[in-house]
């Protein structure tokens, strides 16, 4: 399974999962099969509020799920039509992230989980 992890800086599984999607500076791909590890820019990070467009961000790679602390209702959709799972993050790392995936430790999104915006404290993460 090919996951994607939206995240600050791109140090490879020691990367530090970001809270949100759509303005994550970059994104670590990891393939839990072989454990390999591509990583790529946000090629939407300039993208006007409640725009994410994920499938741009991504650089058009295909991925099976996203685990993120963040995401707009929006971006949530967008990666879900596509057939892509997404999981609620915490703090930590790529690697602790893929530790709890294949321990089924990771709750998807909800809608209800998404956030709403940040000036009222929409975010539920």
């Amino acid at each position: 399974m090919k996951v994607c992890f939206p995240t600050e800086t791109l140090q490879g599984l020691n990367s530090k999962v970001y809270g949100h999607f759509g303005s994550a500076p970059g994104f670590v791909i990891v393939d839990t099969g072989e454990m390999s590890v591509e990583e790529i820019n946000n090629s939407d990070l300039h993208h006007a509020h409640g725009m994410c467009q994920p499938v741009k961000a991504l650089g058009g790679l295909k991925v099976d799920a996203v685990v993120v602390g963040g995401i707009g209702m929006g971006a949530l959709m967008k990666l879900q039509a596509q057939g892509i799972q997404v999981y609620r993050g915490a703090e930590g790392t790529v690697q602790q992230h893929i530790d709890l995936i294949r321990d089924g430790k990771l709750s998807q999104f909800s809608k209800e989980n998404t956030c709403a915006g940040h000036a009222g404290g929409g975010c539920s993460h």
